[in-house]
């Protein structure tokens, strides 16, 4: 029976990446990329040689059909993501789903844990994270305000992305909404050169960020209501 190993890769820093996923990169016969070009620098980083090829979320279902021909005929894959682990606000999820869906039961699926922006910033905040929401990214407009709204009113972590172009306005609307004591972190590019981890209410945190550079990827953390 064919495998389909789902890896998790680095989010940033190339040294964090498993020595048991540096192995089944370089025994499996095809590494799924999200993007080729981006997951070559990982596999020339190691000394892997394996041959790509993409599966994104615009693949088609052609993609999809070719994927199982290849584990039906025995190959076993590897997928990987751009950053982190595939399926977690993520497109690989699609494709596990289908290869579910098709191959009825005659195929390993394997998962080969690793790093993830979202455990990585629990594990520093210093909040709760025996149980948290996850948000992925949030809404641009519809329903932003009231998933806001909901988030000061609740009781356990909560966690989202957001991106350099919003990381601003979501502070000024959430601080629009929670209690001007609720603490949070803000975690700016996670294990690269220039992470940075902002700590504090909304309004310390806009401060902080004002005075530094707002570029990169965004990791927020909202303490519970009655946290502290």
């Amino acid at each position: 029976m064919s495998t389909l190993y789902v890896v998790a890769t680095p989010i940033g820093n190339l040294e964090d990446i498993t020595v048991r996923a540096v192995r089944i990169l370089k025994e499996v016969d095809l590494i799924l990329c999200e993007d080729t070009r981006h997951t070559k620098q990982l596999l020339t980083r190691y000394e892997i040689k394996t041959p790509t090829q993409s599966y994104h979320q615009h693949s088609s279902g052609g993609k999809v059909k070719t994927i199982v021909e290849m584990l039906e005929s025995g190959k076993n894959l590897a997928m990987v993501s751009d950053a982190g682990t595939p399926g977690i606000n993520d497109p690989g999820v699609l494709l596990v789903k289908e290869l579910v869906t098709q191959m009825d039961g005659n195929i390993n699926i394997v998962p080969i844990p690793g790093a993830s922006a979202v455990i990585t910033a629990l594990c520093v905040s210093g909040f709760p994270s025996h149980e948290f929401s996850y948000l992925g990214f949030v809404p641009h407009k519809k329903g932003r305000q009231t998933i806001f709204q909901t988030i000061a009113q609740s009781e356990t972590t909560t966690v989202f992305y957001e991106s350099s172009h919003r990381i601003m306005k979501t502070l000024d609307a959430l601080g629009s909404v929670l209690e001007p004591t609720r603490q949070l972190i803000v975690c700016r590019e996670l294990t690269k050169l220039h992470e940075t981890m902002y700590r504090g209410t909304c309004a310390t945190v806009i401060e902080s960020l004002k005075k530094t550079s707002t570029k990169g990827e965004f990791v927020i953390i909202i303490a519970p209501r009655s946290w502290g």
